[in-house]
């Protein structure tokens, strides 16, 4: 049978049918023995034995040398040879069909990815076969015995080629799982990756939000806070009233600083879906001058990390289109449909490949994670020239859609 391809693993898939063939084997050995007095004497008897402990071995050693294919054909060659002398000293017809049909379903197992070097060992063993009842029977009776074992090879034949196809799909499927463990083993590896990325890129951006405003700031109340102390030193009062009230102005500049960078790390824990999107897209609009048409439906109160993933997927859509698109016009589309909240980003600039997200496009990938984490889909539509259209869809829990709605008006309303 098929063991040459076969991981060492499977070889248990095998040992049933050479535990079957070592069984008929026995019997048919011991048959001849009863059936042929000839075998009872001492030096007959132990010349046949040991030609059949030899064969059994040979087919038990076939575990050791499947995955050495230089040694196949040998293996069938030899055991070829030695099924000759062991069906002639037998005197048993049944022992012809016993041996050389295992010999046909072993070769066609053994070389199925070869079927040149099949067809010449199954024509080897026919003419075995022949030449096995030629000696037994005499040679007139051939015909009519090649009628009667043919049918028998056409089953083998058969038989152990449906079983190679079932093997060969095994493996397939035992690959193709160490694969997918292989794949799955990856995404967690990059997923751990993408997690302490974005974990050091929010630290950075918190240290430059840090810097921009109480560093800076700090740094100049102490130079003013110096030079006012310098002026009180030489009496200059009205110097120092002036500084002073330069560096309240500064102060309380300062602190709105800090705060409105206080209320964007907490910005996903602040007001309804609705208003945070208006938000982005007012900073969009302000930064940008491309008008965007926004329409949002009313929307059930969303928890924090779905009203966060949305927030950050458009505000990184909406910074995309600034960087990339060279586009005129954008709308941004909030719907709720059934038991899901849907929003379409769509803009007309020069677009490009969906189908392979181009070079400084990692914030796609960002966006279809986090949507991804957040059970829902993402799909981008785009072909070059013709703009792009990203859409996002989230389910929402039917205990999420209970309770108040937020208060906003349907309808477009251009920003």
């Amino acid at each position: 049978m098929n063991t040459s391809s076969l991981p060492r693993s499977d070889a248990r898939y095998e040992r049933p049918f050479f535990i079957f063939l070592t069984l008929i084997l026995i019997a048919m050995y011991a048959a001849s023995i009863t059936g042929n007095p000839s075998l009872q004497a001492p030096l007959s008897l132990t010349i046949f034995t040991i030609l059949m402990l030899v064969h059994l071995a040979l087919h038990w050693s076939i575990f050791g040398i499947y995955n050495s294919p230089r040694w196949h054909l040998i293996y069938l060659i030899l055991q070829g040879l030695l099924a000759l002398p062991i069906t002639y000293i037998s005197g048993n017809i049944g022992m012809i069909f016993s041996l050389y049909l295992a010999l046909i379903g072993e070769s066609m197992g053994l070389l199925r990815d070869k079927k040149l070097a099949t067809v010449l060992m199954i024509g080897y063993y026919v003419l075995l076969t022949t030449l096995s009842y030629g000696l037994l029977i005499g040679w007139e009776g051939i015909p009519w015995a090649l009628l009667s074992i043919l049918p028998m090879i056409l089953f083998v034949m058969i038989y152990v080629g449906l079983y190679n196809r079932q093997a060969k799909a095994r493996e397939q499927a035992q690959t193709l799982a160490i694969e997918l463990e292989k794949a799955n083993q990856q995404l967690t590896e990059y997923a751990a990756r993408v997690e302490d990325l974005t974990i050091a890129s929010e630290r950075q951006r918190m240290a430059r939000e840090l810097h921009d405003t109480l560093s800076q700031g700090l740094a100049g109340l102490i130079l003013q806070l110096e030079a006012a102390d310098a002026h009180l030193a030489h009496n200059r009062t009205d110097k120092v009233q002036s500084i002073i009230g330069n560096a309240m102005g500064q102060a309380r500049s300062t602190l709105a600083d800090a705060r409105r960078a206080i209320d964007d790390l907490r910005q996903s824990s602040l007001g309804d879906l609705e208003s945070a999107l208006r938000l982005e897209i007012s900073r969009f609009t302000n930064a940008t001058g491309i008008p965007i048409l926004f329409h949002s439906d009313q929307t059930p109160p969303l928890p924090d990390p779905v009203r966060e993933t949305l927030i950050r997927a458009v505000a990184e859509a909406l910074t995309n289109i600034a960087n990339h698109a060279q586009a005129q016009n954008v709308a941004v589309d909030v719907r709720m449909k059934d038991k899901s909240l849907s929003v379409t980003i769509q803009d007309d600039g020069v677009g490009f490949d969906a189908s392979a997200i181009p070079s400084g496009h990692y914030g796609l990938l960002g966006i279809r994670e986090r949507v991804r984490l957040a059970n829902g889909s993402f799909e981008i539509q785009s072909k070059n020239g013709e703009g792009a259209i990203l859409k996002i869809e989230i389910p929402i829990q039917a205990e999420q859609s209970a309770g108040t709605v937020a208060s906003s008006p349907k309808g477009e309303a251009p920003l």
